[in-house]
């Protein structure tokens, strides 16, 4: 997969962002995308009080990750080709107990991730 002139930013998901309604109503159109996980890294979950997000996903809580201290977990994804409008309406749609940051994937891909703060 390499970023193109129109969708310049790779993005990884581990959650809501995966789900076809969540795409189009943050981007206006179903991504395409491959799998890929993020080495290092575990899951939990937290708990979602924005009601748009709320109506967006149609679920109370999402996952969400933190590097982890065992270096053989991992977390399984997509990793989508995003415009940088669509990047700030990713940013948009995250609620604040999350931050972007640039993560290496298994496939040796680097992706923007959205991870606990």
């Amino acid at each position: 997969m390499t970023p193109s002139s129109e969708y310049p930013e790779l993005l990884f998901s581990y959650g809501t962002l995966q789900d076809k309604a969540v795409q189009l109503a943050n981007f206006g159109r179903e991504l395409v995308g491959q799998t890929d996980q993020m080495l290092g890294y575990s899951q939990a979950w937290v708990e979602i009080t924005d009601p748009q997000v709320l109506a967006t996903s149609g679920k109370t809580h999402h996952p969400i990750i933190s590097p982890s201290n065992n270096a053989d977990d991992s977390v399984a994804g997509m990793v989508f080709q995003i415009s940088e409008a669509e990047l700030a309406a990713a940013d948009a749609y995250e609620v604040s107990d999350y931050k972007r940051v640039a993560v290496p994937l298994a496939s040796g891909l680097t992706a923007w991730v959205y991870v606990a703060v």
